[in-house]
């Protein structure tokens, strides 16, 4: 079991705590708006498995039918969470409607906020520890976790709120009007999620700023070589492709330019650590009028 699959599981427990802490909640003062935030911690119970299978799944080795490996996977659990949240929100929205139609008084709100506010506070540390971590792993999944479980402090936070404003003014409305709102929130977020995962499905670039360091380091450690252009490069998960094409002296004996593709390739794993490189060469005949990057 890897250090990311075992952040997963810690996961699922914690989800289960706050859970059982929110529905507390939700008991001792019949509020719609903490019923709606319990539903949605069933949500992060739910993406928590989702988020242990799909680490597996990406750590498996590459295989003869998948020679790239299975990292992607982690994109699609991310996906899969962004849809949930969807319907968490929809979920939620529901709730809230009905709740506007048939308001319910409160009982033992500060209780309840303070059962609610208590697994917000979870909620918090542990979305915090997620990320950070899944960051540092280059784990998609685990980022998209965290940034799921943040969502949620947001919108516990609007709950605890609305019901606490509801009990104080007296308009038991206001219960259901906020967590209309944080639906509202928690729908934006969920299609952010979206954008960002479907972005690693469809192999987009490495940020500008990492090009830019990527064409810096061949210029400064590609001696020899005269230019290389057709620059790419795409992250799947915890892996990052890197190829190019190298142009070369014609004359230059096999042996020299293999060393400088070795040198170049030292260079790149060193900038991004678990990098795959790719280095086409081509004699001096292929050169470009205008390289991406100039070495000679």
């Amino acid at each position: 079991m890897n250090r990311s699959t075992r952040l997963g599981l810690a996961s699922i427990a914690v989800g289960v705590l706050v859970l059982g802490l929110k529905y507390i909640g939700y008991l001792l003062t019949g509020s719609v708006a903490l019923y709606s935030d319990a539903l949605e911690s069933i949500i992060n119970v739910a993406t928590a498995l989702i988020t242990v299978v799909a680490v597996a799944v990406s750590a498996i080795p590459a295989d003869a039918n998948h020679p790239y490996g299975h990292n992607k996977a982690e994109y699609l659990s991310a996906v899969l969470e962004s849809t949930l949240i969807v319907i968490a929100a929809l979920a939620i929205l529901r709730e809230a409607y009905m709740g506007f139609l048939h308001p319910r008084p409160l009982a033992a709100p500060a209780l309840g906020i303070a059962f609610n506010l208590g697994a917000t506070a979870i909620n918090a540390a542990w979305g915090a520890i997620l990320v950070r971590y899944g960051r540092r792993w280059h784990s998609p999944a685990l980022v998209a976790d965290g940034r799921h479980l943040w969502t949620d402090v947001v919108s516990s936070l609007g709950v605890a709120a609305g019901v606490a404003l509801a009990a104080l003014s007296g308009w038991q409305r206001l219960d259901a009007l906020i967590a209309a709102l944080v639906a509202v929130h928690i729908l934006w977020s969920g299609w952010i999620l979206m954008r960002d995962s479907i972005g690693g499905l469809m192999d987009r670039a490495l940020p500008d700023e990492t090009i830019a360091g990527l064409r810096r380091l061949i210029q400064e450690t590609g001696d020899g070589a005269l230019q290389a252009y057709d620059l790419r490069s795409r992250r799947a998960g915890a892996r990052v492709f890197i190829e190019f094409n190298l142009v070369v002296p014609g004359a230059m004996p096999v042996a020299q330019a293999h060393a400088i593709c070795d040198r170049l390739e030292a260079a790149l794993h060193a900038y991004i650590d678990g990098s795959t490189v790719l280095i086409h060469l081509e004699p001096e005949g292929e050169a470009v009028a205008a390289p991406e990057v100039r070495i000679a």
